[in-house]
């Protein structure tokens, strides 16, 4: 069935993404994931095409779209080459972005956005803390008024760019009397006295994307990096989850849709019992149920992807389509994955790859079990 999100703008724009990801990324992607992170030179390029800003306005280097189906599809198109790219480039340009656009002075915008949108200046969002997981109104950091700056305590954990990011958004507690309305966000600056990276993270999948542990001791932020307003910050990060939920959800469904096409293809091709394999009923009737629920998936999230471009896709949609494009997702690859019979379980195959680079993505953005928490509530349950 074609889809009717998209219009020739939005397809155009597709073309000159792949042509970056031809070039930039895909020769150098075995490389990322031996070395474990990307080239800052891939950073560079994305702001020389145009790919950082697309929210950020025209004045502060951005290309001002003020269309998210152009944010969707750089997401698809990334996700197609792995999880991880769409992760790392997605937090800085889908996820940070709307908190800099959004709630910073003019005079913040000037600081950060030109090299927000050039690369040279790479972000990263610290919510996640070793003790909280999914619960953001949880969450230890403090941060207490001294000598006219805010004195920053605390770690995270789980942080995508988290190793080469120079600029951290940071959620910390300032009103501890007032719970979940006593946090503020902070940009922390690579330099800043007290500011420290932990290990790089060995993670079970998406090796290429830089996850970290950050610390923080003493850190002095002062007022002109304060983010939004002060004791506003968890409203602030919950204004912008179903963003970022939507954009997993994009990515997650672009990442198995395309393994799911390279394995029937490879199922045309492998022979078993002197005929190939995708023409046994249980693999032809198998590869009908995960088209379909890819398919089925893909009309959802794009009608998500069509309310947040006018500005009305709900928390509880956001949710849905994050939980349910996580486990069709996972469905999908693990199909994929004994199609493949034993080549599935090698490295070397991309199905092997993306079956556990897309593990996490039932966890992170709040899990799916999150989700389906705040989906109930909303049935007043």
């Amino acid at each position: 069935m074609r889809r009717s999100l998209l219009g020739p703008d939005h397809e155009a724009f597709r073309e000159s993404v792949r042509a970056f990801v031809d070039r930039t990324l895909k020769p150098h992607h075995d490389r990322f994931i031996e070395q474990r992170h990307i080239d800052r030179e891939v950073w560079l390029e994305a702001g020389r095409q145009g790919l950082l800003g697309l929210e950020v306005p025209e004045e502060h280097g951005g290309g001002g779209a003020g269309d998210y189906r152009f944010n969707a599809v750089l997401g698809e198109e990334l996700s197609k080459v792995s999880a991880a790219m769409s992760s790392c480039l997605g937090i800085h340009y889908d996820v940070v972005a709307p908190y800099l656009v959004d709630l910073c002075t003019e005079e913040q915008k000037r600081r950060w956005l030109p090299r927000f949108c050039s690369g040279e200046l790479v972000t990263a969002i610290g919510m996640t803390e070793p003790s909280g997981g999914s619960d953001l109104a949880a969450l230890r950091s403090t941060a207490v008024r001294r000598d006219g700056d805010w004195v920053l305590n605390g770690s995270k954990t789980f942080i995508t760019n988290g190793f080469s990011a120079d600029l951290v958004v940071v959620a910390a507690r300032t009103s501890p009397e007032k719970k979940a309305r006593g946090i503020t966000l902070f940009a922390v600056e690579t330099g800043m006295a007290g500011f420290e990276r932990g290990r790089k993270l060995d993670k079970v999948g998406q090796p290429e994307s830089d996850t970290a542990e950050l610390f923080f001791t003493d850190v002095r932020v002062p007022d002109g990096n304060v983010i939004g307003e002060v004791d506003q910050g968890f409203v602030h990060m919950m204004q912008r989850l179903p963003q970022e939920r939507l954009g997993s959800s994009i990515a997650n469904l672009a990442h198995a849709g395309q393994i799911l096409e390279e394995t029937i293809a490879y199922v045309k091709e492998r022979k078993a019992f002197g005929q190939a394999i995708g023409s046994f009923q249980h693999n032809k009737f198998l590869l009908a149920e995960l088209v379909t629920k890819i398919d089925v998936t893909q009309a959802f999230v794009d009608r998500c992807t069509e309310a947040h471009t006018r500005g009305e896709l709900t928390a509880t949609d956001a949710a849905k389509a994050k939980y349910w494009s996580a486990e069709v997702q996972n469905d999908v690859l693990d199909a994929c994955v004994q199609l493949h019979g034993g080549y599935g379980y090698m490295t070397e195959y991309r199905v092997a790859r993306a079956w556990v680079d897309a593990r996490v993505t039932k966890i992170w953005a709040g899990s799916n079990e999150i989700m389906k928490e705040l989906i109930g509530r909303d049935l007043e349950l």
